[in-house]
């Protein structure tokens, strides 16, 4: 009868402790194998413009700008006597800073997506247009 009770109480706990080892030794395999499964990461690329060519695009007053007065990217008004950048092609404007916190990293408008030409940077002298 003692050893009923022994193997009654011994079996299930050698089991779970079975289960348990093999539970461990899973995830550590997993973890140290993982690394070597993971696609490689994409390198950052800058896609915003340079501070030259920023300074190619139109500045005017916030009283210049045709189509409103909300800078899309702080959403706040471009008042009269404020600085403004005005996107060539679309003619959206935005507060100065904000627009070129905005284009450093992105060349698109903020408003209706309009990419820059790259065209519009070559300098007159060697664009014959």
């Amino acid at each position: 009868m003692l050893l009923s009770v022994v193997l009654a109480l011994f079996l299930p706990c050698a089991g779970m402790t079975i289960v348990f080892i093999a539970y461990i030794s899973l995830l550590c395999y997993a973890a140290r194998y993982h690394h070597q499964t993971d696609p490689p990461v994409k390198p950052a690329t800058q896609n915003g413009l340079s501070s030259g060519e920023l300074e190619k695009l139109p500045v005017a007053t916030g009283k210049d700008l045709v189509l409103g007065v909300e800078c899309a990217v702080c959403l706040d008004d471009v008042e009269p006597e404020q600085l403004a950048r005005m996107f060539p092609g679309c003619n959206h404007g935005f507060h100065l800073q904000c627009a070129d916190m905005w284009l450093s990293k992105n060349p698109v408008c903020p408003v209706c997506r309009n990419k820059l030409d790259d065209s519009f940077f070559v300098s007159t002298e060697t664009n014959p247009c």
